[in-house]
């Protein structure tokens, strides 16, 4: 791809904004970037660009300013559906994502995780093995770094890993993984899309440019994902945790076993330190992935064992009087609450809520009613959650996070849970998921220093 004095436009200056600009600068482009955000709110992304040679265009979108552009690269944060963005694409200005351009420009084999749930978990735990086994290792896209910094960079690496959100998958034309994984399909970003069908149109998008020299990995006890199977080029390996598989990877009473193109390792689970049957389905994935892609069994096996997950996904925080907390503030959708409360048996006190998103809260109802004691819940969707689940047990409402600790902690009994697992996003109260986990922390953290 040539971008040598190509005048091209970039909308959205966040993390991965900033690092398109500077790497197009960098290349000789004539670059313009273009945010809704005013100056004030941007002034930290700015400063990192001040000393390169950028137009900027900030406080709005202007319909000329996207036409007369070459290429125009979008951040994952900016809907592919804004007014200025289909004027573009309709007088045939292309439009691409930031994996997009960051493929043009690596030549190592890439793993692309997505999926609603679990994608960030398979996308370290990827790594993980990769660099337990000797491989140069990337890790990045919808986490950590931009694809684009490894392209910056310059560094020599054999593998990369990157967790691909469906804003993203939105704007490829070429991106082609060596393996490309859908871990599941749940109701989420309803508050983005125009429909759920639409949602899953993006998702299927991380199979478009495969060809049977690629490997898709699809967790078939997901209808929605297993519906796409034959629609897909690549070679399908089929992952499940409820049934024996021919060929394919599968759970069966403890194990992980991988049989593939007369390939056959077994994994016991005994012992690793990742917590839920979510997480069985990550490391699945995970070793799916690395063992196709060249990760010898026992190194895999070593590299897992040895994981101990990620904060604000099934955290343990602390056991207060005998009631054990955890904090899984990652679980931003209804997809990823079912998958931790199927964790635990029962005796469950869930504090849930938040900004709602806009999906349906009735597929928790059979596990709140057999599983949950108690239901607190705070936040925008606080009483849309009450309609749909109050009536199956005993629910309160409540104001701020520490208010729904020291309830939990009021009815719990010893031997219980009390599981953080909000099923929305957190922006009602909080600026991102990690903050939210660090407040339910503290809280818990203030419950144990009035107990000593």
């Amino acid at each position: 791809m040539e971008l040598k004095d190509k005048k091209i436009l970039v909308v959205g200056l966040a993390r991965t904004g900033v690092a398109v600009a500077r790497f197009l600068s960098e290349c000789g482009a004539r670059v313009t970037v273009s945010d809704s955000k005013g100056k004030e709110a941007l002034t930290s992304f700015l400063s990192t660009l001040s000393a390169l040679d950028i137009t900027y265009e900030l406080g709005g979108h202007g319909n000329d300013t996207f036409l007369a552009a070459d290429l125009i690269v979008v951040s994952p944060g900016v809907p592919m559906n804004i007014a200025q963005l289909t004027l573009a694409r309709g007088q045939g200005v292309p439009v691409i994502s930031e994996i997009e351009l960051a493929y043009e420009f690596i030549d190592a084999p890439i793993a692309a995780i997505t999926g609603t749930n679990g994608k960030t978990t398979t996308t370290t735990l990827a790594g993980e093995i990769f660099r337990k086994c000797g491989f140069r290792t990337f890790v990045g896209g919808n986490i950590g770094n931009p694809l684009i910094d490894l392209v910056i960079s310059g560094e020599r690496t054999d593998r990369v890993v990157a967790e691909i959100s469906s804003f993203q998958l939105e704007g490829i034309v070429r991106f082609r993984p060596r393996v490309a994984v859908l871990l599941n399909i749940t109701e989420d970003h309803l508050d983005r899309y125009a429909s759920y069908q639409e949602y899953i149109g993006a998702k299927l998008m991380v199979f478009a440019n495969q060809t049977a020299d690629d490997f898709a990995v699809l967790n078939v006890d997901d209808p929605l994902v297993a519906a796409c199977v034959d629609t897909i080029a690549a070679r399908v390996v089929p992952m499940s945790r409820h049934k024996v598989l021919e060929q394919g990877i599968f759970y069966q009473n403890g194990v992980i076993t991988f049989a593939w193109d007369g390939q056959l390792e077994h994994f016991p689970t005994d012992s690793f330190k990742l917590r839920g049957v979510h997480n069985i389905d990550n490391c699945m994935a995970a070793f799916a992935t690395t063992l196709l892609m060249g990760c010898p069994a026992p190194a895999a096996l070593a590299a897992v064992a040895g994981f101990s997950g990620l904060p604000h996904r099934m955290e343990l925080v602390a056991t207060v009087n005998g009631v054990a907390y955890y904090n899984d503030s990652k679980g931003t959708n209804v997809g990823s609450v079912v998958k931790s409360l199927e964790s635990f048996p029962g005796n469950i006190t869930l504090i849930a809520g938040g900004k709602d998103k806009g999906g349906e809260y009735t597929p928790l109802a059979d596990l709140v009613r057999e599983r949950v004691r108690h239901l607190i819940l705070l936040g925008e969707a606080r009483e849309r959650i009450r309609d749909a689940l109050g009536h199956l047990t005993d629910t309160i409402l409540v104001d701020s996070l520490e208010e729904a600790v020291k309830e939990a902690h009021r009815l719990a009994e010893p031997g219980d849970v009390v599981l953080f697992s909000p099923a929305c996003s957190s922006f009602d109260m909080f600026r991102n998921y990690e903050l939210r986990g660090e407040r339910f922390v503290s809280a818990v953290c203030g419950l144990i220093e009035e107990a000593e």
